[in-house]
Order: structure tokens, then sequence, then C-alpha cells
């Protein structure tokens, strides 16, 4: 579990950024209702997580550089014995001050009274701008209340900055204690995929493969994903982003497992692509090995001072030049890249950053150029194929074969560093390790 200290340099750092005439303010995420008066389990917005540590509901946090009284203030419901019995503890006013760092500390009904003072004399203030309604409507009905007072001698705000601008910077560099969480996620979803893997076999239902993902994910406490898992069999896999997980796997076929669990609200993402009856086709095979290849390659570009987009053109250097070789494409490779020609079987981009969401912020551009690597920067790796089983203008043989392969992979000083190595993705060792299972 990260320390108190970690999210207070967390906000410190934030306040330096916006300056001392500014503020900073933040909502956290509402209770999201599954039906009539069940609410589906809580999950914390990430920019206020990140900032505040705080995993309640009915919150705002408002950092105010050169605020005398402090310079965090966190607006939360105040404790409820009655509300304690139903639905368990929650901090209250005295917790959110001794136990999540707050200088001062007030009831969220008291909102409206209290931000107008807290935006006194500010010239910027720093917020999800157009995110939540409600909090829009807040922060400008207290502007508009000192705006009231300005024959007092008292200034309003004049500038609306999306404090996204300088927060999904913060959040993009990972610091050791956060790579930490992120190696555990990591480390349990590698387990959960191998459990996966040894039970698979022809019969059983993707949903099955899915109930031991989750097992796994909560047999170690963590008892969410980071996103729904993709349990696709045979042509189900070239649907990206296929979550129906119910049909039954059939001897023959491939399986595509896209799944990862979260720890304390930081991701893991893994896909591994494996024969359901845990031997590839030559054809299977073929295509397996040309993806594991750009995979390779793209690693193999990760280090400070390359740019963000340079795992991908090797990734599609690779592909085409493969599919080509296969018979899948006919040209010369430069120009089947430039005219972009393996779109019809490679359609995503080869990866993400990756950290308190799975699809993590930070820009991928700077200035209109690829962002450059640094050290402690997260991303995913993850090229594929998937030919359409209605593709007709190919042999029938590569028809409905989707393929994957996917780790994750930390910017180090040296290099980069794979946070998920441990999960096997030869033919070689997938072949060996199934044959274990059985």
């Amino acid at each position: 579990m990260l320390p108190p200290s970690e999210f207070k340099q967390r906000r410190k750092r934030l306040a330096r950024l916006i300056k001392k005439k500014s503020v900073a303010l933040i909502a956290s995420a509402p209770a999201s209702v599954r039906n009539r008066d069940v609410e589906f389990p809580y999950r914390q917005d990430s920019d206020f997580y990140y900032l505040t540590g705080f995993d309640e509901p009915d919150a705002v946090a408002v950092i105010a550089p050169g605020r005398k009284q402090g310079e965090y203030v966190l607006f939360c419901r105040e404790f409820d014995p009655e509300k304690a019995i139903w639905t368990g503890k929650h901090a209250g006013l005295e917790g959110a001050r001794n136990v999540f760092g707050a200088d001062e500390a007030f009831p969220i009904d008291e909102l409206d009274k209290v931000l107008p003072e807290l935006l006194e004399n500010r010239e910027r203030v720093y917020f999800p701008v157009g995110y939540d309604p409600k909090l829009d409507r807040q922060v400008f009905a207290a502007v508009n209340k000192v705006r009231a007072k300005v024959r007092t001698g008292v200034r309003a705000p004049f500038e609306f900055v999306s404090i996204e601008r300088v927060l999904h910077e913060q959040r993009l560099i990972k610091t050791p204690h956060e790579v930490q969480l992120m190696q555990k996620a990591a480390e349990v979803s590698v387990l959960a995929h191998k459990r996966a893997m040894r039970a698979c076999k022809p019969g059983k239902y993707e949903y099955e493969i899915e109930a031991e993902l989750l097992h796994e994910f909560t047999r170690h406490g963590m008892r969410a994903p980071a996103y729904p898992c993709i349990v696709a069999g045979g042509q189900n896999a070239c649907v990206l982003h296929y979550t129906e997980n119910k049909d039954v796997l059939r001897d023959g076929d491939l399986l595509l497992i896209d799944a990862g669990a979260e720890h304390e609200n930081y991701a893991s993402d893994i896909t591994r692509t494996f024969p359901i009856n845990g031997k590839f086709t030559e054809s299977q095979r073929s295509l397996y090995e040309l993806v594991l290849e750009a995979q390779l390659e793209a690693i193999a570009t990760i280090r400070p001072g390359n740019r963000w987009n340079d795992p991908h053109d090797a990734a599609v250097h690779t592909l085409t030049k493969g599919l080509v070789k296969l018979g899948l494409l006919e040209g010369r490779v430069s120009k089947l890249v430039k005219d972009e020609a393996y779109k019809k079987f490679y359609m995503h981009r080869t990866g993400h950053w990756l950290g308190m969401d799975v699809h993590d912020v930070g820009e991928y551009r700077v200035d209109g150029e690829w962002r450059v690597l640094e050290p402690g920067m997260v991303l995913t790796v993850e090229p594929g194929l998937y030919v359409a089983p209605d593709c007709h203008d190919v042999d029938p043989k590569w028809r409905g074969i989707g393929i994957r392969i996917e780790d994750d992979v930390l910017v180090t000083k040296d290099g980069c560093e794979i946070l998920t190595a441990g999960l096997p993705k030869t033919v070689e060792e997938i072949e060996a390790f199934m044959a274990d299972s059985k």
C-alpha cells in the first residue's frame, strides 16, 4: 500500500506546478447504481485517488498553494454511526485530517458555502473542466459569489484551466512505489494466465476460463480486474474487444485471453494466444511466430531517448514483411507500410500507457512530435494479426485466426524491463507448459 507521504508529495508537486495565485479542485467518483437500490462495487476516480488516497464518494479535494490555514482542504461525508453499521467504516472529518492528511476538512454539504472563500484573490482555477457537470456548476457558482464582492476589494478568478494538463503529466512518470504495485498486479496476472492455460481444453466454455482468471485474481486479494476479461476462442479473437465470453472452445482453435488484475488502483494488462488443445497447427504457428517477432522487435526499441512511436513502427514493418512472405499481402514492403495495407490484418496501435487506468493518461505527442520515452513510463506492447472469417481473398487456412501478444514494459534508465516476463510466449514454451498441465 502506498504510504501517506507519497500522496502528500504528489499534492506538493501539483501545488508547485500551479503556483500560489491558483487553486485546484477535483471531485471523487460518484457511487454507481447497478439496479434499483443496489450499487456496483465502488471504484474511485483515478485522478482524485492519485492526489488523496481517499476511497469514498461524495468528496471534493481543494489544493490552495500558500493558504495560511493549510494548502489541502478535503470536503467529505461526516461520520455516521448508523451508516457504519450498514455499510462499514468511513473516514469522516477526523479521518480526513488524521488518516488522509487534510489540513482542514469540512462536510461535503458545506462546499457551496466554503468554496467561495477558497477562491478569493486567486487568478486561476484548475479543475476537470466539462468533465463533471455538477462540479462545473459548483465552481462557477462559487466564482460568481466572489465576483459579487469585488467592491470590497476581493478579486475573483478569471482563468479556468483543465487540471489534466498538469496532473496527467505528473501521473505519466511512475515512482518506485507505483512500480512495486504494478509489478504485484503483473505477477498475479501471470499466475492467472497460467491457471487459464492449465484449465483450457476442448469442450469447455469461454466463461469457465474467465472464472479461472477471476478466481486467481481474487485469491490474491485483487477483487477487480483492471478491465472486463477478453476470453475469445476461434474466430471470436478477430473481435478486438470481445467480452461476451459465452461460446464453447473447439478442438483445433486458438484461444486469445486479454486480462489483467488491478492492485490498489493500479492496472496490469496481458494478452496471450494459445492452442486450445495444446498444439499449434502449421498455419497458426506461422502467424503466431510472426506476431511474436513483431513484439520482440518493438520491445527492443524501448529505451530513454527513443520516441513513443518507435515500437509501433518496428512492429508494423515486421508484420508487413512477414505478411508478404506468407502470401497475405503482395508488393514492396515500404509501399505497403506507407499505404497502410497492413491495417486489413492489424488495425490497432502497438500499445498504450499503463498505470492507474488500463489506458492510462499522458500525451502521446508533445509540440507535434512523438513523445520521447523517459525512465518511469510504463507502456504495453501488443501487436496482433486478425484474419476475418469472411476474408475471402486469402487462403482458407488463415481465415478466422486472431492472435495478439501483450506485455507490460517499464522504461528504465538503461533500457526497459518487462513486468510480465514470467508468462510463456514462445511456441515451444506454450506447448511444453500445456503438455505438463495435462
